[in-house]
């Protein structure tokens, strides 16, 4: 029989936890009526949300609610945005709230904030994934309504700031229905025309004219994008999620035409700077180049340069004799060691013996004799001399007494 699993109470809650906090839960729109109501000296908010036929707990951190603009109140009917969660110490399941609004807040601004939330929870606001903005591009394309006022204003600063700059003008709708799509395909456009940088430009407007840029399909084509994406839609008051998304927001399409390129003016004004300096430093260095070369030149080495190869030269003569001296030095001293060792292997030699008189004798055998009794009479016997050998026979052979 198999045994049941056996759940502690905090093993329960923790499986209930994770089946809770699935992405369905993640980011889901609520209304509800406020009932108990309280805002805690910490800043954070708890209530209650209700309905005729049920209610549900919920909680809104301080880092979330100190940016509302209405104050929350028991029995008013609101719509929030948020996560569902569980809250273990009370084995509780809550509402952990985003963002709240009053009912009656338009339906754009709720979908606003939740693209917004979910965009961010799949990374796109990360400032890790931005790209840079070129120092000095090249060419830059600009997104935007070729007869709309943003347009005008990007050119007009860009060429005021950087006269030479080479613009490309990407035609797009920017407002409509038919705006998402034609933002879409003028991004993928300016992948294939040598940009470095882009521009979304768009002037002011209502949330229902700025929605292009709220539309998910143009945030994922910005977050797509190969090339750096300056979003300078609206007014500097006026946020789109275009803005999150883009490697840099700017205020105003102005602001994103003098976001776009340096001050070419101020840019000349620095590169002269960079050749004066550099021009001073080359004269500096010549300078005290010619200074160490007068220097060099001014000494006796330089002056009457023969004078020391001549020097030089009457030194190696000085070693050679030197050298000459100890040679022959050292040759009759090893002469003389010669000598001395030839007297004694001389008189060591058994040839300047026999030069004395003295003889030596042998049996025929070779074998040296030195007592009689190494032969008998009659046996022969050679006898070397000075100058030759003798054969002789033995007569008698006689010890001497001492011996």
């Amino acid at each position: 029989m198999i045994q049941p699993e056996i759940l502690s109470v905090s093993e329960l809650t923790k499986r209930i936890k994770n089946r809770l906090e699935q992405p369905e839960f993640s980011a889901i729109t609520v209304e509800g009526e406020i009932s108990n109501f309280k805002h805690h000296t910490s800043g954070h908010m708890y209530f209650t949300l209700k309905d005729e036929y049920s209610r549900i707990k919920a909680v809104m951190f301080r880092s979330r609610n100190w940016k509302m603009d209405f104050q929350p109140q028991n029995g008013a009917t609101v719509v929030v945005i948020g996560s569902l969660g569980v809250y273990e110490p009370n084995g509780e399941y809550q509402i952990y709230v985003e963002q709240m609004f009053p009912k009656g807040v338009g339906v754009l601004h709720i979908r606003f904030e939740e693209l917004k939330q979910k965009l961010a929870a799949e990374g796109l606001f990360d400032a890790a994934r931005k790209k840079p903005l070129p120092f000095l591009p090249r060419k830059i394309g600009i997104i935007t309504s070729p007869t709309g006022a943003a347009v005008r204003d990007c050119i007009s600063v860009i060429r005021r700031r950087f006269p030479v700059m080479d613009l490309l003008i990407i035609p797009a709708i920017v407002q409509g229905e038919d705006g998402p799509p034609s933002v879409v395909a003028a991004l993928k456009k300016a992948e294939d025309l040598d940009l470095d940088l882009v521009i979304l430009a768009r002037g002011g407007g209502s949330i229902e004219e700025l929605w292009t840029f709220n539309d998910e399909s143009v945030a994922r084509a910005i977050a797509d994008c190969p090339l750096p994406v300056i979003s300078g839609v609206g007014h500097e008051t006026d946020f789109t999620i275009a803005d999150f998304v883009a490697d840099r927001r700017a205020p105003t399409p102005s602001a994103a035409a003098e976001m776009a390129v340096p001050d070419y003016y101020q840019l000349c004004d620095l590169v002269n700077q960079y050749e004066y300096r550099l021009r001073s430093a080359v004269v500096r260095l010549a300078a005290q180049k010619r200074q160490t070369l007068a220097y060099l030149t001014e000494r006796r080495v330089f002056l009457r340069p023969k004078d020391r190869v001549n020097q030089e030269q009457q030194r190696i003569d000085e070693l050679l004799s030197k050298l000459s001296t100890l040679t022959t030095h050292q040759v009759t001293l090893t002469k003389q060691y010669l000598q001395t060792l030839s007297a004694k292997l001389e008189s060591l030699s058994p040839l300047a013996v026999l030069a004395r008189g003295y003889a030596v004798c042998q049996k025929t055998n070779a074998q040296i004799i030195t007592d009689p009794d190494q032969v008998t009479k009659g046996e022969q016997i050679i006898v070397r001399v000075q100058t030759g050998q003798l054969w002789c026979e033995v007569e008698k052979g006689e010890k001497y007494q001492n011996g």
